[in-house]
């Protein structure tokens, strides 16, 4: 049976408010593309392509955005009239198998509440979750492998995460040798691509975030960790989304696909 993936794309990214005041923060652009379809394409690469999207803060741009994904994409003729469309596509195909399905779950909701108001979408034993604002170069098979090997009912995978401040590298006079601007932390923190059993659904309370539920699997030692020394970034601010532009151009990691 087919594994979906639910991605949260119904934050308000209020850290990002030059880029997210008319549009959602997952449609916030990334190399020319939403950084939900960046998503999608990490997950579509490794033969996940059932998505459940759990829309909230201007949903209907995303709604939007895929159906009329193709008119994008090419050019096309309209008759205001008739409302007759004909598309030019000049042979090219779109190389995007998604299957989606766009939910409702509030404007103001919180994550793990999102989940349950998906819950009766989902129908396979096990399904995944993730953001819709965090890339990386993961291996996703390798993620639902280990998932089945703990035989626990969650595994959330922890990724190193960078300082927001530059560090001060001193020698023992207290003489300093370098500033090093944002490093990568030995801690890891949870960057999202998580997998569940579908038991996880009685360990959600309404009005309650994710985070809460997982706190309730850590109590019964039902969550595992896969730790991904890999790539791994989220645009969590707009210096974020310029970095990970500059990374777009010149070497994007988390572009596993061809």
């Amino acid at each position: 049976m087919k594994i979906p993936v639910v991605i949260f794309s119904g934050g308000q990214g209020t850290r990002m408010k030059e880029e997210t005041e008319f549009r959602p923060k997952p449609m916030v652009s990334l190399g020319g593309m939403p950084i939900l379809w960046h998503i999608m394409k990490i997950y579509s690469h490794f033969g996940f392509k059932d998505f459940i999207i759990a829309l909230g803060y201007k949903g209907d741009y995303i709604k939007n955005y895929f159906i009329n994904q193709e008119y994008l994409a090419h050019d096309f003729a309209i008759n205001i009239k008739t409302g007759e469309k004909q598309l030019f596509k000049d042979g090219r195909k779109n190389r995007d198998e998604f299957h989606i399905t766009f939910v409702d779950t509030g404007l103001e909701t919180q994550t793990g509440e999102r989940l349950l108001r998906v819950k009766k979408y989902i129908d396979s034993d096990l399904f995944m979750a993730t953001y819709g604002d965090g890339v990386s170069d993961i291996n996703i098979n390798n993620l639902v492998e280990y998932h089945k090997n703990k035989k626990v009912i969650g595994t959330i995978t922890g990724v190193h995460p960078k300082s927001k401040w530059g560090l001060v590298v001193s020698d023992k006079n207290n003489i300093v040798q370098e500033f090093r601007q944002k490093p990568v932390l030995n801690e890891y923190v949870n960057g999202g691509f998580m997998v569940f059993d579908k038991k996880f659904f009685d360990y959600l309370e309404p009005r309650e975030a994710i985070e809460v539920a997982l706190d309730r699997l850590v109590s019964e030692k039902q969550l595992a960790v896969y730790t991904h020394d890999g790539f791994w970034s989220a645009m969590d601010t707009y210096q974020d989304l310029e970095e990970m532009n500059r990374l777009w151009k010149k070497d994007p990691k988390w572009k596993v696909w061809r």
